[in-house]
């Protein structure tokens, strides 16, 4: 679905999605803004995995859709980085 949008607003939607859940995650401080596009654009293709798997139709759901995707996408990614991360 992401790659119907073409790779600046890709890049756009990602950066946000990265930066709103790394607030939501008190991350922000740690990331800069290119681990956020990278962790809204993870986010988005594993929210759009996960989406997929409940039979959510991903591919027509336009611009809105597709941040919303990334933002939980992201979230859940910085949720599982944190759990790996304080078992040291």
């Amino acid at each position: 679905h992401m790659l119907a949008l073409g790779w600046i607003t890709w890049i756009i939607i990602g950066g946000l999605a990265g930066w709103i859940a790394s607030k939501i995650k008190g991350t922000d401080a740690q990331q800069g803004i290119l681990l956020n596009i990278v962790v809204g654009i993870i986010g988005g293709l594993l929210g759009g995995w996960l989406l997929g798997v409940f039979g959510v139709d991903v591919a027509g759901g336009g611009l809105i859709f597709s941040f919303i995707t990334c933002l939980i996408g992201a979230v859940i990614l910085l949720t599982i980085v944190q759990f790996f991360t304080r078992k040291k």
